[in-house]
């Protein structure tokens, strides 16, 4: 018991998480199937984050299938999501809601 106690001393002082450090972050908004930005330019090789808002009047869908990602947002709802390191490459992304619109795109250099 006193080893336990000792050990949450020591969280307790010391801090129970190391620093980490922030995720680079790209904000994309979704309007009734048009991005804002169309393109995201990402470095090649680093995790990050892109956060999603939905600006227009009704669901929409933040969708990749070769980043095997897929986020559903209801109007006005923002939320975000964490993309692994990528190789150099271009990876399209798409509102599933609104497939007769242009497709986003990723471009890790």
């Amino acid at each position: 018991m006193k080893a336990l106690s000792r050990a949450l001393l020591m969280l307790t002082v010391t801090g129970a998480m190391p620093a980490v450090a922030a995720l680079p972050s790209y904000e994309l908004t979704i309007r009734d199937g048009h991005f804002e930005p169309a393109r995201i330019e990402v470095p090649a090789g680093q995790r990050f984050k892109i956060v999603v808002h939905n600006g227009g009047t009704g669901p929409t869908e933040f969708e990749s299938t070769p980043l095997r990602v897929e986020k559903v947002l209801s109007p006005g709802v923002t939320s975000f999501v964490v993309i692994h390191p990528l190789k150099p490459g271009r990876y399209p992304f798409f509102d599933e809601f609104h497939m007769d619109l242009p497709e986003g795109e990723i471009v890790a250099q």
